[in-house]
């Protein structure tokens, strides 16, 4: 139920097979999501924190104009929203972009899980760090990266991530979104997006297509979004 978790874990960290089986206790159940549905309010009481099991979904801040902002998407294997076990409530929002089905974690059983497991504990602290710094990327971006290098960036972000789980390759993967979806990530007008594919595109890099990302020059691409996945720590770290 939770191999992407478990597979997103020990790309980082060496799991015993005590401390998988503590990991695999801490769920309670299952549910499932229809896409477009904002399932965390900023605000509310959170008592359990989601994994993301199958699907894509998202955090977000609205303006009172209806403007929103996309600050970080979660893939399979992702702890959604882990910073709630500490927090008790967020500041933001977590939608879904597409179905998902999802796996709860009752905080009384993370409680639990400080006191029993102290290096699952880090390898969840490590986790929230891991939040933080694809948020410090993200700002980079916003901040400085023009348009068609923002589009390249997370591009290139979310084919390493997802390839620690087995969802992508070095050719490319299934993205479940639209070209509003990627403006709402990248600070940037849904016209602004549509031409800066169009130059990824004509520069032979990737394609955007039918819910599919095309690389066809991954070096390339990655020169293009001055991406270095160091951010990332896709290797395994010290605990």
């Amino acid at each position: 139920m939770i191999d992407k978790h478990l597979m997103r874990t020990r790309a980082r960290h060496t799991i015993t097979e005590e401390e998988e089986g503590s990991i695999r206790a801490l769920v309670s159940e299952t549910r499932q999501y229809e896409a477009r549905k904002t399932f965390i309010h900023a605000g509310e009481r959170l008592h359990h924190s989601t994994i993301l099991l199958d699907g894509l979904m998202c955090r977000y801040k609205d303006l009172r104009n209806g403007q929103r902002q996309i600050t970080e998407l979660h893939i399979p294997g992702d702890f959604a929203d882990l910073h709630s076990f500490s927090l008790k409530c967020l500041d933001h929002n977590i939608m879904t972009l597409t179905p998902c089905r999802v796996a709860l974690v009752p905080h009384e059983r993370l409680t639990a899980l400080t006191y029993d497991q102290p290096h699952l504990t880090r390898v969840y602290w490590f986790s929230t760090n891991l939040d933080a710094a694809i948020h410090r990327e993200w700002e980079l971006s916003l901040g400085r990266r023009d348009a068609a290098s923002r589009v390249a960036h997370l591009f290139c972000e979310l084919q390493a991530r997802l390839a620690l789980v087995g969802l992508a390759d070095e050719t490319g993967y299934q993205l479940k979104l639209t070209q509003a979806d990627l403006a709402e990530c990248l600070g940037l007008t849904p016209v602004h997006i549509n031409r800066s594919l169009r130059t990824l595109r004509e520069e032979g890099l990737v394609t955007f297509r039918s819910g599919k990302v095309e690389i066809h020059n991954t070096s390339g691409l990655q020169k293009a979004a001055e991406f270095d996945p160091a951010f990332l720590y896709l290797h395994e770290v010290e605990d």
